[in-house]
């Protein structure tokens, strides 16, 4: 198995939690409220967590990885991408899926496009951070586990209060 083999089966089980966690919000009485509900004042609810992991798996495959290459839904970019601030216009759960699907397709495409000999490279649009494409495909498995974790505390606290 390579490194991109090994990284995408990473990528794959971590979806499946992802997964997990949105078909658990799917079962509640009332989805929209569990996908709104913060923790605190000013901080992010679950949709905004889980769409943040579709968005931002979008723009690794478009602006950073494959700046050639249009980026799907960069409407919602704004409101989904790093350092944005979550508000209160809630996707629904089928439209959150639909984002993920399709941030993991476009991600995949521009992975295949890669190989052994690119991982050291460093992308025009992360010198700034100096990140090679080694790095930036751990932090795509890191990432969503992070915010995947966030939605599942998020989750237990909803369903706790």
């Amino acid at each position: 198995m390579n490194i991109f083999e090994s990284l995408i089966q990473s990528y794959e089980f971590n979806r499946s939690r992802t997964l997990s966690t949105l078909d658990r919000i799917e079962q509640l009485p009332d989805p929209a409220a569990a996908l709104r509900w913060r923790p605190g004042p000013g901080r992010a609810h679950i949709a905004w967590q889980i769409m943040h992991i579709g968005v931002t798996e979008e723009i690794f495959a478009t602006e950073r990885l494959a700046p050639g290459k249009s980026g799907a839904f960069t409407d919602l970019w704004p409101r989904f991408r790093g350092g944005s601030t979550p508000d209160d216009n809630i996707p629904a759960v089928d439209d959150i899926k639909q984002v993920l699907s399709e941030g993991r397709i476009h991600l995949l495409e521009t992975i295949s496009t890669l190989g052994e000999s690119d991982l050291e490279t460093i992308p025009e649009a992360l010198k700034e951070r100096g990140m090679n494409i080694l790095t930036v495909l751990n932090i795509i498995s890191w990432h969503e586990s992070h915010h995947q974790g966030q939605s599942h505390v998020t989750l237990n606290l909803f369903e706790n209060q």
